[in-house]
C-alpha cells in the first residue's frame, strides 16, 4: 500500500470536535474530505495513507454561512465531512495529524 499525492487530495484534516470524539467510541473517525470525493475515493484514501481497513464511509456536506465582513457581504465556503467507520481491531491516532 503506497501513498500517492492524490490520496492527500482527497483528504485534507481530521475533525477533533466533541461530536467527532463521540463517534470515535464506535470505532469511526471524522475528516474534511474534497467537495468532489466520493465514497470509494475516500475509502481508498484512508485505507492507502493509514493502513487500516475501512467499513463503511458515511459523507455529509455542511452549506456555507453567509457573513458579514467591514459591511460586504460575503459567504464561507462549503465542507464535505466524512465519517469513516474502521473494521473491529483498526485504529486511527488522529491526535497526531497527517
Amino acid at each position: 500500500m503506497s501513498a500517492k499525492a492524490e490520496h492527500y487530495d482527497v483528504i485534507r484534516k481530521p475533525i477533533i470536535t466533541e461530536k467527532a470524539t463521540m463517534a470515535s467510541e464506535a470505532n469511526a473517525v471524522v475528516f474534511e474530505v474534497s467537495i468532489e470525493a466520493n465514497k470509494p475515493q475516500i475509502k481508498e484514501a484512508v485505507e492507502n495513507l493509514f493502513g487500516v481497513k475501512v467499513k463503511a464511509v458515511n459523507t455529509t456536506i455542511t452549506k456555507g454561512k453567509s457573513k458579514r465582513f467591514r459591511g460586504q457581504l460575503g459567504k464561507r465556503k462549503d465542507v464535505k465531512k466524512a465519517y469513516v467507520t474502521l473494521e473491529e481491531g483498526n485504529t486511527i491516532d488522529v491526535s497526531t495529524g497527517l
